[in-house]
Parts: structure tokens; sequence; C-alpha cells
């Protein structure tokens, strides 16, 4: 079986000690090949070009790519069912071997070593060609494979299954150079540098099977419907190394953030530039579909589209980062997509279009036979009240992070609250997108209140002062409301919805966007019921209610990184900083994060890797650096809305 174990291992090159004890020192061991099928959701790396992402996993093979873009049908889709999904792999023939993964520091150029038992050591450089430049994507998967010490034989497997394995492929081999067809035209190449040729497998695809020395090295390069000539040199994969490690680098010398989590805010960084579609500056919640919140269970969705509230969340994290043209790409989608529709929507295509139909995908297994596996999402159609909340923040943030606000886009925006003034007092889905109905949530009518506030802080800019009286009326009202009947019997601490008496980590929001001040005695009641009701050890589950859906879950990470956010707001650093290293530590050996956690196991469950996730741990890492900068300083101010400004 596969197992991570802690020991002193072979360094894959330089890093700092504390990232080389906490995320190099775990080798997976692979006794035989079956080995693989104990290798779970968190055992992956993820490489993207801005229009898509692959997933790596730690024994080298590629199970999860859709191509040309993140909502594509996967043409390898082995994570979701081993045998009908479909992969590439390159991987040592001989058993038994380690494997450790890293990113080259500061770019997402994933490395994978194999140490071979008593042969010798390999390493394989995966990456996708990526400049920030979206003219220039060429949809294009590299792999370099290289012998360090010793020598290997390595299998090389090129076995794609295109439309998630529902359509047949038919295999060409031309020299060095593989080509894979599907019914409705769609085409993959894979191409082999000096080493190795390709031949037919009897289960499927074409394999290549070679013995590297020390200081040989061997190319694989994937590519997309691709007319180039069979030559690896057609592709210059030296050279796209090189530009693509550069790129990498130089676009994380605009971080700002140098407080003590760096290593881990960078990496988020990294990962939600990844997950962002490079045209339309959309980004997407995760690259996966149907991978469970619980394993065996059916909360397994399409994260594979872009929320207007991730966005929004996103434009805020840019601007603590310093990522200027990220935050202005982020707000000018969803800005783009509502002067085109004239109407807010809680979820678009990458493209800016309407999220398919949800359908189901009987021919697949899933992810550890976790049922349905689903494309498109029925929560498209749900009525969110908070969506222009979190629009209206991101318009904020975005005009005081330097961006400028056109006329034009001001008066959709207004549209935009003008509705949240007339539709506030109506009940709706809420942030979580159960499946019972509607009800009145109170984290809505917080995001309804914060979007008239917004619209309040930003009309004078326009000259809009008329507006601005009747939103601040109306926002009071809002207030007053929610502080009446949003709290529970004893009137002591907030609920999840109007005549409900249960918790809801939503509620860890008031005081972050400025609800009621952290030291509220209301506020303080409800952090406290959160934590004894929803809480486990410093985890946090979004709520034990019954939603519609069935099935358990696990503690909802991104709730975890608000917990720390309010603990520091409310004075409490120190065990903020606990939760905060909990949820942080609680990542992959890479540093990603899926959607939620198993608290007692510590599995990754659900979309990975997530962009909430990583949205949170940037958000709650400033807010905590803030603090600890203020207490150093000796004030008694505690960090209560506005951070990194």
């Amino acid at each position: 079986m596969c197992v991570a174990k802690r020991t002193i291992c072979y360094s894959l090159g330089r890093m700092d000690l504390y990232s080389a004890a906490k995320r190099l020192n775990r080798p997976f061991v692979f006794a035989d090949e079956a080995s693989t099928r104990a290798l779970t959701i968190a055992d992956h790396g993820l490489i993207g070009d801005g229009f898509s992402a692959a997933l790596v996993r730690a024994d080298g093979a590629i199970d999860w790519l859709c191509l040309p873009r993140f909502d594509s049908p996967s043409v390898f889709g082995a994570l979701l069912d081993s045998e009908n999904g479909g992969y590439t792999s390159v991987s040592p023939v001989d058993y038994p071997f380690e494997s450790l993964q890293r990113y080259d520091p500061d770019t997402n150029v994933l490395e994978t070593l194999f140490q071979i038992d008593g042969r010798g050591t390999i390493r394989l450089t995966d990456y996708m060609p990526w400049s920030d430049d979206p003219r220039s994507a060429v949809h294009e998967v590299h792999r370099r494979v290289q012998c360090v010490e010793g020598e290997a034989v390595v299998k090389v497997v090129f076995d794609p299954r295109f439309d998630y394995g529902r359509a047949d492929t038919r295999f060409e081999i031309a020299g060095r150079s593989a080509s894979a067809k599907g019914p409705s035209g769609e085409r993959l190449v894979a191409v082999l540098g000096d080493a190795g040729e390709w031949k037919p497998r009897p289960e499927g695809g074409v394999q290549a099977v070679f013995r590297l020395k020390a200081g040989e090295r061997g190319w694989v390069v994937i590519s997309w419907d691709t007319a180039k000539s069979e030559s690896i040199l057609a592709y210059r994969p030296f050279e796209a190394l090189r530009n693509t490690r550069r790129r990498w680098r130089d676009w994380v010398r605009q971080l700002q953030y140098d407080g003590p989590w760096r290593h881990h805010v960078v990496r988020s960084a990294l990962l939600l530039k990844l997950l962002m579609y490079a045209p339309t500056g959309a980004m997407v919640a995760a690259p996966t579909t149907s991978l469970p919140e619980w394993i065996g269970g059916v909360r397994n969705w399409d994260y594979r589209y872009t929320w207007t509230r991730d966005t929004a969340m996103a434009v805020r994290a840019a601007n603590l980062l310093g990522c200027g043209r990220e935050a202005r790409d982020f707000f000018h989608f969803v800005r783009n997509t509502l002067e085109r529709d004239r109407e807010l929507h809680i979820m678009y295509a990458v493209d800016g279009g309407r999220v398919p139909d949800e359908q189901t995908l009987d021919h697949l297994s899933g992810y550890r036979d976790s049922r349905p596996v689903r494309i498109g999402n029925g929560a498209r159609d749900q009525l969110q009240l908070d969506t222009a909340g979190a629009l209206m923040d991101a318009a904020y943030m975005y005009e005081r992070g330097g961006g400028l606000l056109t006329a034009r886009g001001w008066r959709r925006l207004r549209a935009v609250v003008d509705n949240v003034a007339a539709m506030w007092a109506e009940p709706d889905h809420g942030i979580w997108e159960p499946r019972a109905g509607k009800r009145h949530n109170v984290h809505s009518k917080l995001m309804s209140w914060l979007a008239l506030r917004r619209g309040v802080e930003l009309a004078p800019l326009f000259g809009d002062q008329p507006v601005q009286a009747r939103w601040q009326q109306v926002a009071d009202q809002l207030h007053a409301e929610v502080c009446a009947r949003g709290v529970d019997r004893t009137g002591k601490r907030f609920v999840a919805a109007y005549d409900h008496e249960h918790p809801d980590a939503s509620l860890l929001l008031l005081p972050i966007h400025g609800f009621l001040p952290p030291s509220d005695d209301r506020v303080l009641g409800t952090l406290e019921w959160i934590r004894t009701e929803l809480g486990e050890g410093p985890y946090v589950y979004r709520y034990r209610a019954d939603d519609g859906v069935g099935g358990d879950e696990g503690a909802f990470v991104l709730c975890g990184f608000w917990l720390a956010e309010v603990l520091a707001m409310a004075g409490q650093i120190d065990e903020a900083q606990r939760v905060f290293v909990a949820h942080a530590e609680a990542s992959n050996h890479l540093g990603l994060l899926a959607e939620e956690i198993e608290p007692g196991t510590q599995t990754l469950l659900g979309n990975f890797p997530q962009a909430f996730s990583h949205v949170g741990l940037i958000n709650a890492a400033a807010r905590i650096d803030l603090a600890l900068r203020l207490r150093d300083a000796g004030s008694p101010r505690v960090p209560e809305v506005e951070i990194g400004r």
C-alpha cells in the first residue's frame, strides 16, 4: 500500500529548512502496481496554463485534465473512474520505489522525484507552458524525465478517453508521435523525445518503455489538436520550461505579503492564478467535478465554473497581495457579464455564458465509488441574495485598490443595489446552496446590507446623493430587522435564519463585514456558540441542519479561516494563530487545500484544489498579521474591517 512517512529524504533542491521539513520529508511508498489505488485526493499536484489545469499524482500519473478549457469534457478522467476515465503517466517500471513531490520555488512547475530501491533516482518535471498572455496559449503538457543517479527503466502511458470516457478513441502511431482521435474531431497528440518508441497497449492506448542512465533525459509533450511536426524540437521544450519558470517567478515578485506565513500565502496566490481563466479573468471554484464531500456520499458537485461570490472574494485577496491586474481582471469579468446580461447571476461559465444544465454521468463509478458523478450545476437557478453584496464589496475594493469605476459601470451597479433595496426582505436559498427551499437567511440579509452600504459609499463619487440617502435608509431598516429577528430567543446570539434556533458558520462574517464590532456581546456569543455547536477542535462545520441533500460532509476549510479572522479581530490573537496554523498545515504535501477536511483523520474532501479555501487563507493571514503588528506596536486597536490598505 502507499503510505506517507516522515524521514530525512533526498533534497529536491533549494528550499528553506522549514519547508523541507514540513513539505518534502513525506515520501510516498509504492510496493507494487496496486499501490496507486491507495492514493487520495490530496496526493496530487496541479499544473496549468491559464485555460485549464491537470492533476498530477504522486506516482507520476495525470488522472484529470479537461481540454481546451476548465469546463470542457475531460480527456484524462481516471480520477473519477480508473477503468473508463483515461490517464497518462510517467513512472518507474521496477518496484518498490518512493516518490517525493515539490513545486520549483515560486512557480507552478511541479517536480516528482522517484527513488527506485537499490537502482537509481529519476526526476519528473511537469508543467504547462505559461506566459501570462492568453494570446500565446498552446494547450500543451510538457513532461521531462531525467536520471539523476544510477539507472532506471521508465514506462510512459498515453491513454486519453474523450468526452468523460463516453466517446470511442482511435489511436495512430507515426514514429515518435501518437495521436488519439475522437468521433467529433477531438485530437490529442503525444510526442516522445529521443528515448523510447510508442507501441499499442492491450488494455488500451499506447506506451513506451526505455532505460535511462545517470545524466540522460527524455521528454513527452502532449498537445491538444496540434498540427506541429512529430519532432520534439518543434515544441521547443527546453525554452518553454525556462520561459515558464521565469514568468512564474516574475509574477511572484509582485506579491507584497511579508508576514509570518509567506510560504502558504505565496502558494495560495500561485494556485489562484492557476484557477484564473486568462481570456476573461474568471476564476473557477475548482478545476474538478464530483470529488465527494464525504467518501461514498452524494455531495458531489461540478465546480468548474465561476461564482460571483468567489470572484468578489478574490478581488479582496488580490488587492491585499498587490495583484492589481488580477483584481482588475476578476472585477471586469463580473462587470462585463453584468453589462451583457443586465442581470446578476450567482455563477457563470468561464467565458461569461450560462452554466450548463446539471446531469449525471452514470457510466463513471465516481471517486472511490462516490456517486453520482455530475457535470453542470443545478444551483445556477437558485435565488442567492448575498451575491449582490459580494459584487458591491468587490466594486468598492476595486475602487479603493486603485481602479476606476466608469459612469456606465456605475449605472449597472446602481441597478444591482436598487434591486437589493426592493428584494432584501424576500427569502432565498443562501450561500450554501441547499436544496430544501428558501428561508430568511441571516447571512443573505448581512450581504444585502453590505451591498447597500457599499452603494452608499460609492454613490458620492458619481454625484448620486439622492440615491445615497435612500439606500442608507433601507440599510438602517435592514440592520434593525436583523438585530431584532436574526437572533435566538435569548437575543444574545445570531441564528442561521429567522425563526430558526441553530447556528451557521456564515455568521462569522458579521464582524468581518463590519455589521457589528467584534467586541459586541452578540458577536462574541455567536462566536462561542459556533465553536461549541459546529466546532471540532480548530475546525468548523458549516451547519448541522437538514439541507435537502442528505449525507455527511467534512469541516469547511473556508469557515475555519473565517474563525481565525474573527478571533484576531476579537483580540484573541494566539488562538487565532492556532486555528490558522491548523488549517494551513491541513494542506497537502504541496500546500494545496481542498474544500473540506475530516477532522479526525485529516483527510481532504471535496473538489480540489479549492479557490475558496485559498482565498480564505490569504485574508486570514493578512488579518492576523495586522493584529500582530498592532500588538507589537502597543496599539489597543483591533483590526476590524479594512485590511492591507
